[in-house]
């Protein structure tokens, strides 16, 4: 499931918990969405560290 997903998942479940009074089903999604905003914290870091490898490839070939 993705971080967006997740995020989405984690404020409906949050939101039945503030309606119903229920804490646990709150507290499932505060849980649900830091797990989405990490998941995409790390895709973004992955992204980053993509994109620095290219660079280095594309410094790499052009000294060729």
């Amino acid at each position: 499931m993705s971080g967006k997903t997740d995020e989405l998942k984690g404020r409906t479940k949050e939101a039945y918990g503030d309606l119903t009074d229920d804490e646990k089903m709150k507290q499932e999604g505060r849980k649900d969405k830091a797990e989405g905003k990490m998941k995409d914290k790390v895709d973004d870091a992955g992204d980053w560290v993509e994109d620095k490898i290219d660079d280095v490839r594309n410094r790499l070939d052009g000294d060729r």
